[in-house]
């Protein structure tokens, strides 16, 4: 994958993991619930030493960014979560140092204090599917590695005893140094069991960190998912596993952080409604970037076939009609609408104005279909158009009625 966010860590490694628990159920009116699997960044209030570390010794962590489920305010910015060293190792010559860590209490900035069961994951696609291929494994940091979670290994069940977990991790502890976590560093964190919260203030429309977790939104991602080749299971618009891993790939490959979550910048790249006062779709970032390129390239064949020269000078000994200029005017414009529409799908925070730019696109494909019936166009370049007339078809239910 190109993207890790955590790149620029310290050296550490993770070695793997614990079992899931059902989530609780929601109860009480204005009560919204963070489900199982969600994952938090956090950020280390003060270093993490295995030179210095101790079972049961606890640290601070806390959340930047405003965490919102669908509309409402759930986790507000400089709430924290504190962490407890439940194994800890010192580095010998021989061997690395090796912290494993829980994360047990959340305490919102109102002070509201809410017991959690949370592990340490990683944002890397690497280790995250390292993770995710042993459940039953534990997650260590190990010192000497490169990146946070450089390295994954099985370490055992929460059961096996010292010698065990140190045994499983072999050749990881080789580099003989110890763990060292500056304050500051960002960690991820998985929710095993789902917490319930009081809904607070309104999120706004264009907060990043919303996390969808309605059923209506979970099954839109899992067609959208899908139509990419990341989600191959049912469409049930339940948030689980399969889904969460699917989200997880598409977000490194977008180059969005990589947390499994629905959150605000994924749906927006997977061209999801999202419920603004107008109704109506919008392409992925993928799709829209397809459509743009495939616009250009008609937009070359038509030159070709036009004689125009790079300056665009027409042929001195051709003779052209109005359909022919009509066209090449058309599919100019489109070209340039379409990578219009593009930029604004990878940086429009405004769910109306998306669905809005969809309609004028369409309208501009319009104006090329009526130039295509007077011109003198090939059929690889009618045939070009309807490839691209198929594209954008889902922007408008009308236009796919279009003859």
């Amino acid at each position: 994958m190109r993207f890790n966010p955590m790149k620029n860590l310290p050296a550490l490694a993770l070695g793997v993991a614990l079992p899931l628990f059902a989530p609780s159920e929601v109860s009480g009116q204005g009560r919204i619930i963070l489900p199982e699997g969600s994952v938090l960044v956090v950020r280390t209030m003060s270093p993490l030493e295995s030179s210095t570390a101790r079972v049961g010794q606890t640290f601070e962590t806390t959340i930047e960014e405003t965490v919102g489920i669908d509309n409402y305010v759930v986790i507000p910015s400089g709430s924290r979560i504190r962490g407890v060293v439940t194994f800890a190792q010192p580095a010998t010559r021989q061997q690395s140092g090796v912290i494993e860590v829980d994360f047990n209490r959340l305490v919102l900035s109102d002070g509201t204090s809410l017991t959690i069961d949370g592990r340490l994951t990683s944002l890397d696609s690497a280790e995250r599917r390292q993770i995710e291929s042993d459940p039953n494994a534990r997650v260590l940091l190990v010192g000497g590695r490169g990146g946070i979670g450089a390295a994954i290994a099985g370490a055992g069940s929460t059961r096996s005893s010292s010698s065990s977990i140190l045994g499983a991790l072999g050749g990881l502890l080789s580099e003989g140094r110890n763990v060292s976590v500056p304050s500051g560093t960002p960690l991820a964190v998985e929710l095993e069991q789902g917490i319930t919260l009081r809904g607070r203030s309104r999120l706004a429309g264009n907060d990043n960190s919303t996390i969808f977790t309605a059923a209506e939104r979970i099954r839109a991602a899992q067609q959208a998912l899908a139509r990419l080749n990341y989600y191959r299971g049912p469409i049930t618009g339940q948030l689980d596993d399969a889904t969460r891993r699917a989200l997880f790939e598409y977000q490194l490959d977008q180059r969005i952080r990589g947390t499994g979550n629905l959150d605000m910048r994924t749906a927006r790249a997977l061209g999801l409604n999202l419920g603004g006062d107008l109704t109506g779709m919008a392409l992925s970032i993928e799709d829209a970037s397809t459509l743009r390129r495939n616009a250009q390239s008609i937009v070359g064949r038509q030159r070709l076939e036009l004689g125009l020269t790079t300056s665009g000078r027409l042929a001195a000994n051709r003779a052209y009609t109005q359909g022919d200029i009509e066209l090449w005017f058309a599919l100019s414009a489109f070209a340039d609408n379409a990578s219009l529409y593009e930029s604004l799908i990878r940086t429009g925070n405004s769910t109306d104005a998306t669905v809005l730019a969809g309609r004028a696109l369409v309208a501009s494909a319009r104006r090329v279909d009526t130039a295509l019936q007077t011109s003198r166009a090939s059929n690889l370049l009618r045939n070009s158009w309807t490839t691209i007339r198929n594209q954008i078809s889902g922007l408008d239910a009308q236009y796919s009625f279009v003859n």
